[in-house]
């Protein structure tokens, strides 16, 4: 299969082929895709692989979703258009903390197992609204088959990073 069969491909789906590298999150190949909106995730997509995640919002419902892996939580939930309000409102782009989840215990040390946190998303992180020893941002996070099924929280409140005064995002 050329290149520009695949880049054209990739286009049909909204997908652009941002570089090929290794995945700066988990150290694994792969290439690295960026869809329109500007959200890159840290894996290369396989159409085989999909993961469910259960996510449970800020009124206790839970929503779940069946997702490609090596796509990022927040786009997960751009791309299913779950209805998080505030959700995400940086892009990906490591300049707020809308995107905060927390995860089961069990779950991210799986995580962590697989991945770590850089020093960018720690600052962030510490000016998160609820943060707990179990919370990540969904920009940072990829989906991948041995986070098949879990549960992950979207905290009760946002605290948006980018405003200066935070009495307007969180109680």
């Amino acid at each position: 299969m050329s290149a520009s069969f695949l880049s054209s491909r990739l286009l049909l789906l909204g997908l652009t082929v941002a570089r090929a590298t290794t995945c700066g999150r988990t150290r694994r190949p792969g290439c690295i895709f960026r869809n329109t909106r500007g959200v890159s995730s840290g894996q290369a997509l396989r159409a085989e692989e999909r993961a469910t995640i259960h996510f449970i919002n800020r009124e206790g419902k839970r929503i779940s979703v069946n997702t490609l892996t090596g796509v990022s939580l927040l786009e997960v939930v751009v791309n299913k258009n779950l209805d998080f309000e505030g959700f995400g409102a940086c892009e990906g782009t490591l300049a707020c903390s809308t995107c905060h989840l927390i995860f089961e215990e069990k779950v991210y040390n799986k995580l962590m197992a697989d991945t770590s946190i850089s020093d960018e998303e720690m600052d962030i992180l510490d000016l998160a609204y609820g943060l707990t020893p179990t919370s990540r941002l969904g920009c940072q996070v990829c989906v991948s088959k041995i986070l098949d099924g879990m549960v992950v929280c979207v905290p009760k409140a946002v605290t948006d990073a980018r405003k200066t005064n935070d009495k307007d995002s969180a109680p």
